[in-house]
């Protein structure tokens, strides 16, 4: 990754109990479409401006994976290192909300900053 992407928004995530529901909701208030990722046993969705365009944010299930992720919008900002980065967290105060999770070549951890926001810190793989 080019130093220029650092800190970038990769990806928006929203983790609920229900996530048809909120699934509908955001297609009729912001006209987002739903993409199906299947889950091993249930959907999670990928959420797409319009109907052909790249998914932006992901409306998932509190369960499996993301069972102990919190019930917000969750941002994943991009770092070239991940190890590094949850390192540099508990350094300089702030908590780790999940260990380093891997999502086919890419690696992330749920983290929470001095002051308790939430956030995801993303590493992209490499195919």
């Amino acid at each position: 990754m080019s130093d220029e992407n650092l800190g970038a928004i990769a990806w928006l995530d929203l983790t609920v109990e229900n996530a048809q529901q909120t699934r509908d909701f955001y297609q009729q208030v912001v006209g987002w479409h739903a993409q199906s990722v299947d889950m091993d046993g249930y959907q999670d969705y990928a959420m797409a401006p319009t109907k052909t365009g790249e998914p932006v944010a992901g409306i998932c299930h509190a369960r499996g994976a993301n069972a102990d992720l919190p019930a917000m919008w969750l941002p994943y900002f991009l770092v070239n290192n991940v190890e590094q980065a949850a390192a540099d967290v508990k350094a300089l105060g702030g908590v780790l909300c999940t260990q380093i999770k891997t999502m086919g070549n890419d690696r992330f951890v749920v983290i929470k900053d001095p002051a308790g926001a939430a956030c995801a810190l993303y590493q992209q793989g490499s195919s």
